[in-house]
């Protein structure tokens, strides 16, 4: 069974930044042939959609809503995702999940462009860290 805890959420005003981590303590990147590891974020009432993944390899994908203001990053030996958000918008306001998905090669481009994909192709979820932004 995988794990995933976030922490990080919060409050910030447009124009700021936050990070949010998730740690991931009963998994190993180096255990598995593949990972993909990810954001979602949902608004309720609203479909989630994908923030950004980042694969095995280190290759990230972002929604063209966050793409040069988000930033996802990995940390092997401590079995930590990183979400690093600049130039926050109250558009951004949502609960936002870390997802895993083991042994695959590679993140589609759809867990970033398909929020319909997204509780099928990650298999593991955190509960959820409330990250509000006001102007």
């Amino acid at each position: 069974q995988v794990h995933l805890v976030e922490s990080g959420g919060g409050s910030a005003q447009a124009g700021g930044s936050l990070r949010l981590s998730c740690i991931i303590p009963t998994f190993s990147y180096r255990t598995y042939s593949g990972t993909c590891t990810g954001w979602v974020r949902q608004v309720p009432g609203k479909e989630r959609e994908g923030v950004a993944a980042i694969d095995s390899n280190g290759h990230a994908r972002y929604a063209e809503s966050v793409a040069g203001r988000f930033s996802v990053s990995r940390d092997n030996a401590a079995n930590t995702l990183y979400l690093h958000m600049n130039s926050l918008k109250p558009e951004d306001t949502a609960i936002y999940y870390c997802a895993a998905a083991i042994e695959i090669q590679g993140c589609p481009e759809a867990v970033v462009s398909r929020g319909d994909v997204l509780s099928s192709w990650y298999k593991y979820w955190g509960q959820g860290t409330q990250v509000t932004v006001s102007t």
